[in-house]
């Protein structure tokens, strides 16, 4: 998605050669009218995917997941990485480790949200070793749903999740595949799409 590509080359800040700053636009601060144009790419994407509820983490997924749900038209659930007083009974839970803040975190989703009768896209900002994609996987096939498949906003493709995904049968759909942040510049992957 070349929007998405010209505003990581503009507004992001490579920190190391394993981490990408996208907080003016996307994890801190969100710039509604590139969301929106990531949540129409990703309904294009899975629209004949039979989705019927998207699924994210808190707090960068969300943005995303929500533009993809209004466009689609389908109910947005997140999982959240803090324990609350209203989300205590019928809990889907799943442990999950972050590289960026190097600490694990248990996600919970109300089971009232999630059936054995959804298809479910799982949306998020970014895809590196995969722990939070799987996390979410967990939760959905802990409900009985189905995955259609995983969109993901920033794919550091030098880093293994997609691999493990693919592996494991998922779909990953991804609108900026950065193959390289080495000597503090971006690199994308060339993709060929038909």
């Amino acid at each position: 998605m070349e929007a998405l590509k010209r505003k990581i080359e503009e507004e992001g800040v490579v920190l190391s050669d394993q981490v990408l700053k996208v907080d003016a636009f996307l994890n801190h601060q969100i710039d509604p009218l590139l969301m929106k144009k990531i949540g129409d790419e990703f309904a294009a994407r899975f629209e004949k995917d039979g989705v019927t509820k998207i699924v994210t983490i808190e707090s960068s997924g969300i943005a995303p997941a929500v533009m993809a749900g209004l466009q689609m038209g389908v109910p947005v659930v997140f999982a959240r990485k803090h324990k609350s007083l209203t989300l205590t009974d019928n809990l889907l839970t799943s442990s999950v480790y972050s590289f960026t803040k190097q600490t694990e975190s248990q996600i919970a989703v109300s089971g009232n949200h999630l059936s054995d009768q959804d298809r479910v896209l799982i949306i998020d900002d970014f895809l590196a070793n995969g722990q939070a994609a799987l996390g979410l996987v967990s939760i959905v096939q802990q409900a009985g749903a189905s995955v259609a498949g995983l969109g993901i906003v920033i794919e550091k493709s030098f880093q293994p999740g997609r691999e493990e995904l693919v592996k494991l049968g998922y779909r990953v759909e991804s609108l900026a595949r950065i193959e390289s942040l080495e000597k503090g510049k971006v690199s994308f992957v060339q993709e060929v799409r038909s």
